[in-house]
């Protein structure tokens, strides 16, 4: 009598040091359950094109080539940072889990310590986010904002080389990368929404994979669920894609989905805003009530902006 040879899940993963932190992340848990695991590490069309993101072309630009991998059966599972997942649903994959997730906040990182009210006029402050920069003219009209990119170790080094005065980053990479003494100040959300998904893993399977489902599943927090659900639900009916400034935070208290939502124009002069309350389970009904409260106050021509430039 012979036993079948278990089977080996492959994960799929870009190969900077934060996305080989998360592979790892996954892989642990599935080997602490009892899976044996293979890392299957690629390189994404935005690991290798460093010019600024711009254009229609940047969607999924870190996350198409992992995509592909698991829809060739060449892996098994995709492995994302949420907020660089296109919101629109790929055929074929299912998202499976999405894990409890790391702070949410954006971090300011600055040459001297300087808090983010402290910097002079004319500082020179770093993002490859248009929507940390429409909400950083909104807050300071008077700095500098230029693109940045490139991993987080890159773009400190940038900051130290003196390219930069400061430059804004996520506070989940900061942690992961125990880079988190780096940190001059910590965003909160009432200044800087963060992006749908951020700080949330985003692990995609092959919709018929039964195996990979229930190895996977295992790996999902049902807060993070809803309040992501509900930010990748906001952008989607938005029609906003990757490039818009849109801000949005989901979170439960109290049993409750809270969800904020913002839309800045790029010189951050316009700043539209909305706020609602609903049960976890109507995580998409509240989603697209506040994406309609935001296009009534005029969200679409912002966004429409956005894609013209």
């Amino acid at each position: 009598m012979t036993s079948e040879t278990p089977r080996t899940i492959r994960l799929a993963t870009r190969q900077s040091p934060l996305a080989l932190w998360q592979a790892n992340w996954v892989s642990d848990r599935l080997t602490e359950a009892g899976h044996q695991v293979e890392l299957i590490l690629l390189t994404t069309r935005g690991d290798v094109d460093q010019r600024p993101i711009d254009g229609a072309s940047a969607v999924g630009m870190f996350t198409k080539g992992i995509q592909r991998s698991v829809l060739a059966e060449e892996s098994d599972v995709a492995i994302h940072s949420l907020k660089d997942l296109p919101t629109a649903p790929t055929p074929g994959l299912t998202l499976i889990a999405t894990p409890p997730r790391a702070p949410v906040r954006d971090c300011l990182i600055s040459r001297g310590d300087k808090k983010l009210e402290e910097l002079p006029p004319g500082a020179i402050v770093g993002t490859g986010s248009r929507r940390r920069e429409a909400q950083l003219r909104h807050l300071r009209p008077d700095l500098e904002v230029r693109s940045i990119r490139g991993n987080v170790e890159t773009r400190l080094e940038k900051l130290d080389s003196g390219e930069y005065d400061a430059i804004i980053l996520a506070e989940a990479g900061l942690q992961r990368l125990e880079m988190h003494t780096r940190i001059t100040e910590a965003l909160p959300p009432e200044k800087m929404l963060p992006a749908p998904g951020q700080g949330s893993l985003g692990i995609e399977i092959r919709t018929d994979d039964g195996f990979c489902c229930t190895a996977l599943s295992a790996l999902n927090d049902p807060d993070t669920h809803a309040s992501v659900t509900a930010e990748r639900t906001l952008m989607l009916t938005l029609e906003g894609g990757c490039l818009a400034p849109i801000g949005t935070y989901g979170r439960i208290v109290s049993g409750q989905l809270h969800l904020d939502a913002v839309v800045v124009s790029r010189d951050g002069k316009q700043r539209l805003y909305t706020h609602g309350v609903a049960p976890p389970e109507e995580a998409m009904t509240l989603a697209r009530q506040l994406a309609e409260e935001l296009l009534q106050q005029g969200a679409a021509a912002i966004i429409q902006e956005q894609r013209d430039e």
